[in-house]
């Protein structure tokens, strides 16, 4: 059973990911060229995560950042306590000074993410899954690890759907580890419609 749900849920990625890139490309060529536009750098950030198997991938999206800036999180966090303490709880900065104008709205919205369809067609991400880590964060994860890399990362997954960045690491990491221990094609299509649900209306994240 578990190898037909694998079968069936990397057929539906691939179909999946073609659809949503063919369907969005001039999108795509239009974004790119407002962030060309409105900032120096690349169009798109490349970020080493651990995927399946503990095996390193590329993860695509959109630049949201500055120019040079990716690297300065460290000092930062030495300069502003607030900055450290909100970083260790959510492994994320509600207002961060690295990201531009475009690039804030562009995570709000989820839309720096979509080129991550292309990591689906690679075969190194799936549609839904837990999100893909770093290396400093396999730490955080102990003995749950092997469970997380158990599986592809995906785009999207549970934690997204039950407040995203609102939510502690902590939830986060254990809504990712109940997705790969319950993971299934019910499941999966949940996760699915509660994500355009919440991108569509995010006030009412706990109506669906």
């Amino acid at each position: 059973m578990l190898n037909r749900y694998i079968f069936y849920k990397t057929f539906f990625d691939k179909l999946f990911a073609v659809f949503v890139l063919i369907a969005l490309f001039p999108f795509f060529v239009l974004l790119s060229l407002v962030i060309k536009l409105t900032s120096k750098g690349p169009i798109f950030f490349l970020h080493k995560r651990i995927g399946l198997n503990n095996k390193t991938f590329k993860c695509i999206k959109f630049r949201t950042m500055y120019e040079g800036s990716v690297g300065n999180l460290a000092e930062l966090l030495k300069n502003d306590i607030s900055l450290k303490k909100e970083f260790d709880e959510t492994h994320k900065l509600k207002n961060d000074p690295r990201i531009t104008p475009l690039g804030n709205f562009l995570r709000k919205t989820s839309i720096d993410e979509l080129p991550q369809f292309i990591n689906v067609l690679l075969g190194t991400m799936s549609v839904v899954g837990p999100r893909p880590i770093v290396e400093k964060e396999k730490i955080r994860y102990g003995k749950d690890i092997d469970q997380l890399l158990s599986v592809k990362p995906g785009i999207t997954g549970l934690w997204q759907t039950k407040g995203r960045s609102e939510l502690t690491y902590k939830k986060r990491k254990q809504l990712d580890i109940y997705y790969t221990r319950n993971n299934s094609f019910i499941l999966d299509f949940y996760i699915i419609m509660r994500t355009f649900f919440v991108l569509f209306y995010p006030k009412n994240k706990g109506a669906f």
